[in-house]
This record gives structure tokens, C-alpha cells and sequence, in this order.
């Protein structure tokens, strides 16, 4: 389905030291301008896997790697602590294509388990266009609940998870939130929403207006979207569960934290998304960071703004742990 293009200004600038960063990535990785790049992708992608040993931090994370009924986790917990731990359930990037559960982030829900004392669940949920949808968001939900059920086990809470990602990873967050919501539980207390990919209809102005432009641009959403719905991208009747964008009641879901850059393609539909969670009730907050391309502080971690960018959601997650 083809967009209407709205009235848009000029590109936003990248932030200058980005900049640096996003004209080395754009050299040195392969680019997802056809289905076709999704294998070279996948594989210059799982290069980048960590092994566990690697992020264990000498013993100060204990970690395990289980199936939780078909889905592969790894669970982390901080090491010497005997109280049950708060849980942040992660669900990785990768525009519904990509990616797995030994990414990067690894090292960031380790900070997060060291600083916060909280255990961490990283989530392998099978990627499109092999598995579309529902099948990421009914992974995502089955090891939810499979977590929750099982948190004993890993000394963990189960009244005091937070679900969050980054990307498509926030995308399906926010959607397994609404899952949970509707069909009952597991309870969640927070929702961490990175950069979220939230709304399969790819028209909004920051879509247009940064075409071609930064890592994940309108061309590289619709194949990402395309995979995960095919033919269906774009029209009505597409579920909230794989677009949160399109669930029409925000209402009764946990409170929300929600960041993205001004220079990226999902600006105008998180900015959108957040803006609904607060008519409906929901506790949100809302950073947006001038000059950042999609997924900055991930390939940009020692740039200035990813710095302020990462240090801010640790405040919100200690209020939302209490």
C-alpha cells in the first residue's frame, strides 16, 4: 500500500558527533534496501552475538539459558543477592527480521542488573518473514507468562516486572503489554519503550522527511512491516497486537517510559503513541532527543547524547521499582 506524502520541511541534522558514527555504519554495513539483504544482514548481525561468558562480569551475574515452552530465554540475576529481585523482561531490535537474544543489550541489562539489582529475561522470538505474525508477539507473550510462573525458581518477583525493548523489540513490548491486558494477566508494572516500532502504515511526516536517511529509513519499515504482515501492511484491519499504532483503547496499561530521536523515521508515531497513553490515563514519560538517528545509543554508545540518553531511564526504572 503506497503512502500519501505529507507537507514535511527539510531533513533534520544528525547530532555532529553521530553524524561521525552513522557515516562509518553506513560504509562498513550492509544495507536493507530489498528483501533480498535480509540473509547478509542476519548474518553480519549474528557476528556481533556475545557468548555468556562475556557478560557475566566475572561472576557478579548469574546466568541461565532455558526453553520456556518453545521459547529460548537467557535469564540473568545479579550474583549475592538472597531477597527475590525485581524482573525487566527484554525483547531485542532488529525490525521484526533481525536479531536475537545474544545482541548487545546483553551488556546493558547486566548495568541494569549491577545497578538496580534487578534480574533480566532475554527473549529469542522467531522473526519474520519466516514466522509472521502473530508468531514474535505469541513468543513474546508464552515467555511472559512462562516467566512469571517459573519466577520462583530464579528468585524472582512476579509481582514486579517490567517488560521493555528497543526498536521492534519496543514494538512488541508495547503489544505484549496489550496482550496481557487483554487476556488477563501476567501483571506488569512498567513498559521501557525504546525507539518503539509501533504503526505498519509507515505514512507519518518524520517517515517522509528523513527518507533515506540514518539506519532505518520509510524503505527499510516497509520491508520490515511487509515481512511481518505481507500483503496486509497498511490496510485496515491490521491487529494492535503486531501495530500497537492501531489499538484503538490505551487504557488500563502499565506506566510507560518512551524515547526516539528527532532525526529518525518512528519520531512522529511514538510522539503519537505517547500522547494517546496520556489521554488515556496511562503514567508516561517522554524524552526526544535532537539530532538522533534511529538506534543511536546502541552504535553510538560514548557519543554525549547516548550518554544522556541511557542515564535517564535509570531514574525512571527506580521509581517504577519502587
Amino acid at each position: 500500500m503506497t503512502a500519501t506524502r505529507p507537507q514535511v520541511g527539510p531533513p533534520l541534522p544528525f547530532d555532529p558527533e553521530l553524524a561521525v558514527v552513522l557515516a562509518q555504519l553506513r560504509e562498513e554495513r550492509p544495507q536493507l534496501d530489498s528483501a533480498a539483504a535480509i540473509p547478509a544482514l542476519r548474518e553480519e548481525r549474528a557476528s556481533r552475538d556475545l557468548s555468556l561468558d562475556e557478560v557475566t562480569a566475572d561472576g557478579a551475574v548469574i546466568l541461565s539459558e532455558v526453553d520456556a515452552d518453545g521459547v529460548p530465554l537467557i535469564i540473568g540475576r545479579p550474583a549475592g543477592v538472597d531477597t527475590d529481585v525485581p524482573v525487566l523482561y527484554w525483547l531485542h531490535g532488529g525490525g521484526m527480521i533481525l536479531g536475537g537474544h545474544r545482541g548487545r543489550d546483553l551488556l546493558v541489562l547486566r548495568e541494569y542488573a549491577l545497578e538496580l539489582g534487578v534480574g533480566f529475561v532475554s527473549v529469542d522470538y522467531r522473526l519474520a518473514p519466516e514466522h509472521p505474525h502473530p508468531a514474535p508477539v505469541e513468543d513474546c507473550y508464552t515467555g511472559l507468562k512462562w516467566t512469571v510462573e517459573h519466577a520462583a525458581d530464579f528468585g524472582f518477583d512476579p509481582a514486579r516486572v517490567i517488560i521493555g525493548g528497543a526498536s521492534a523489540g519496543g514494538g512488541l513490548a508495547a503489544a505484549t503489554a496489550l496482550l496481557a491486558r487483554d487476556r488477563g494477566g501476567p501483571a506488569l508494572i512498567g513498559q521501557l519503550l525504546l525507539y518503539p516500532m509501533l504503526d505498519d502504515r509507515n505514512d507519518t511526516p518524520s517517515a517522509f522527511q528523513m527518507q533515506g536517511l540514518g539506519v532505518w529509513d520509510q524503505t527499510a519499515n516497509d520491508i520490515g512491516w511487509t515481512a511481518l504482515l505481507g500483503p496486509a501492511r497498511g490496510t485496515p484491519g491490521v491487529s494492535p497486537y503486531a501495530a500497537p499504532a492501531r489499538a484503538d483503547d490505551l487504557s488500563a496499561l502499565p506506566p510507560a517510559f518512551l524515547d526516539v530521536g528527532t532525526a529518525e523515521t518512528f519520531r512522529d508515531e511514538v510522539l503519537t503513541y505517547a500522547t494517546r497513553l496520556l489521554q488515556a490515563g496511562v503514567q508516561t514519560e517522554l524524552h526526544v532527543w535532537p539530532g538522533a538517528y534511529h538506534g543511536f545509543d546502541g552504535s553510538a554508545p560514548d557519543a554525549a547524547l547516548s550518554r544522556q540518553a541511557r542515564a535517564v531511564r535509570v531514574p525512571w526504572l527506580r521509581r517504577v521499582l519502587g
